[in-house]
């Protein structure tokens, strides 16, 4: 069967002349991704009719909302009101309906991220230095300058160096949004204390520990040996309705409990936005200079989506996933700058790519089968459960309800069920989503590693091949990259951080091969779009600098390298 690359002919590599120059053959990309994904549209719609979409939509309702109200409560908290629960609604179900409908690649989550949190309320603290009242034009404009770099950056056929990321920075950049979503988790609660008092603070950290506490609990069930395979399924699928139910009830029940009296998600009417104003903004009214300071801020949203939903993508159609169909990134990219500026239109906060949420849509339409293996560990043997995945349900519907049900949660009736629910619980949700982006982050499991007991590491592990202090240099690369960015996010600079996670790329093909052998480079790292789906929308397998001065008997043979710890940003596992 021939292969995607062979199908479709995109790529750049043997081309002479002007053909070889990207921004000189506009829309070539995004021409080769609708080609490649369109003859599957009917596929997508009729491969959905089976238990695992029904499931998928269910648990990435509850996936993509509870993070997205976390979120928003963040930024109403920082911003004085300006975004609310209707602002956020709005937002997911915007982009949940244009990327399931039009996307070449509709297992990628889009919605509200906590980067995109923190942008707002980082300009709106340097705005308000000046004129409050300048902030909504202001961030419309920079939605503007957004979109259209979108455009000129998809048009351009720039996504295909997104096939240059590796592990090396996606990891960096993951476990960096995994501990900014646990402070702001940290944050609410100790808002709860700030502004109210110490037993609804002490009440609220109690529910958000146990909120996470359960979700955790659930999820792993999923991947455990307990109970039937039918069983755990279910409560892995169903984890976090499950846990927010229960712990929102607990939260009124009454007596001493429910006289805490501890905060509630603040909501308004339904349809409305949350504070007293039109959902049309009027930009045109913005002085001019103004409207030209925005520029370099929506170069750098763009920036930020540009490795962000990128990243995303990459990480729905990971490896450990046997996708069949194609999916496309120029396309969508394009699309992205379409919801940005309807969202600045509008006053919503602009949606993107979730990092930790794309590759749990992908897991959760996931047909799993569970074998035994065996592992020695030294002279004894250990048989330990292998859960393979067989194949994966690819359609839109799953993505498209979600989207029809966050519209509904709009309602009068469902937001006065939204009310009821503790904001404490949503500091549990970020600490469920942040510690899942640390938990199974490659650098994590390398210092998990590098204590390790020797002789409970398999023999045939690479990482035995580099030194340990080797290792913990490599570590300590990504670490810094890491530290700097979570520094500057905590000050008012903070709306520059893309340019330090863009800069891990060249900093890993230019710096780290002087740093690093050949051999080391190729067990430690790895190129993060290994996957034919993807590498076919990104124009083929760039070569790695450490590839050519590996000797053939050298190399590690593909598949080999992944024994090794190592994490694609976000990934759960059931």
């Amino acid at each position: 069967m021939a292969t995607f690359e062979e199908k479709d002919q995109y790529g750049y590599h043997g081309l002479t002349g002007w053909k070889s120059y990207r921004v000189l053959r506009p829309g070539r990309g995004m021409y080769h991704d609708i080609k490649r994904r369109l003859p599957y549209y009917k596929s997508d719609l009729i491969d959905a009719l089976t238990y695992r979409t029904a499931a998928s939509i269910v648990r990435m309702y509850f996936v993509n909302l509870l993070p997205a109200l976390a979120f928003i409560l963040d930024m109403y908290r920082r911003t004085d009101g300006e975004f609310g629960v209707n602002e956020a609604l709005f937002s997911s179900a915007l982009a949940a309906m244009v990327f399931s409908i039009l996307g070449t690649q509709p297992l990628t989550i889009v919605g509200i991220t906590g980067l995109i949190s923190l942008f707002n309320y980082t300009i709106y603290d340097i705005i308000i230095i000046y004129d409050p009242a300048l902030y909504r034009p202001f961030l419309v404009w920079v939605g503007i300058w957004a979109a259209i770099f979108h455009w000129l950056f998809a048009i351009c056929n720039t996504c295909d160096y997104m096939r240059y990321v590796t592990d090396f920075s996606s990891e960096s950049f993951g476990m960096y949004v995994g501990i900014i979503y646990i402070i702001k988790g940290v944050e609410e609660l100790v808002a709860e204390f700030t502004s109210f008092n110490p037993t609804q603070g002490f009440m609220a950290c109690v529910i958000a520990i146990l909120y996470f506490g359960t979700i955790y609990s659930l999820e792993n069930i999923g991947s455990s040996t307990l109970f039937r395979p039918w069983f755990r399924g279910i409560l892995a699928d169903y984890a976090y309705p499950i846990g927010t139910i229960f712990w929102v009830g607990f939260a009124h029940i009454p007596g001493p409990l429910k006289m805490t009296n501890i905060s509630y998600l603040p909501v308004t009417r339904a349809f409305h936005p949350s504070v007293e104003r039109s959902w049309l903004i009027n930009f045109w009214t913005l002085p001019v200079k103004w409207v030209f300071v925005a520029l370099p801020i929506g170069f750098l949203v763009m920036l930020l989506f540009y490795y962000d939903h990128n990243v995303s993508s990459i990480t729905a159609q990971a490896k450990q996933f046997p996708l069949k169909k194609p999916g496309g990134f120029h396309w969508d990219f394009f699309l992205l700058g379409v919801t940005t500026i309807i969202s600045a239109i509008f006053f919503v906060p602009f949606p993107n790519g979730l990092v930790p949420q794309a590759p749990v849509h992908t897991d959760s339409l996931t047909e799993y089968e569970t074998k035994l293996k065996r592992l020695s560990y030294g002279d004894e043997e250990q048989v330990e459960p292998d859960i393979v995945a067989t194949s994966v349900v690819e359609q839109r519907v799953s993505h498209f309800v979600m989207g029809l049900a966050i519209i509904s949660t709009m309602t009068g009736p469902l937001l006065t069920v939204l009310s009821t629910m503790p904001r404490s619980i949503f500091a549990g949700v970020f600490f469920v989503v942040g510690w899942g982006s640390v938990e199974s982050n490659g650098i994590l499991q390398k210092l998990v590693w590098l204590v390790r007991e020797p002789r409970f590491i398999q023999p045939t592990d690479p990482l035995l091949t580099v030194r340990r202090s080797r290792i913990g240099l490599y570590v300590f690369w990504q670490a810094l990259g890491v530290l700097s960015s979570v520094a500057i996010s905590q000050t008012i600079a903070a709306i520059g951080f893309p340019v330090l996670i863009i800069s891990l790329i060249p900093l890993r093909w230019l710096l780290l091969p002087k740093m690093f052998s050949a051999r080391e480079l190729t067990v430690l790292d790895a190129l993060t779009a290994d996957n034919a789906v993807v590498l076919a929308s990104l124009g083929g397998k760039p070569e790695m600098p450490e590839e050519k001065q590996l000797r053939p008997d050298e190399k590690i043979e593909e598949g080999q390298a992944t024994e090794a710890v190592r994490q694609r940003v976000g990934s759960i596992h059931r």
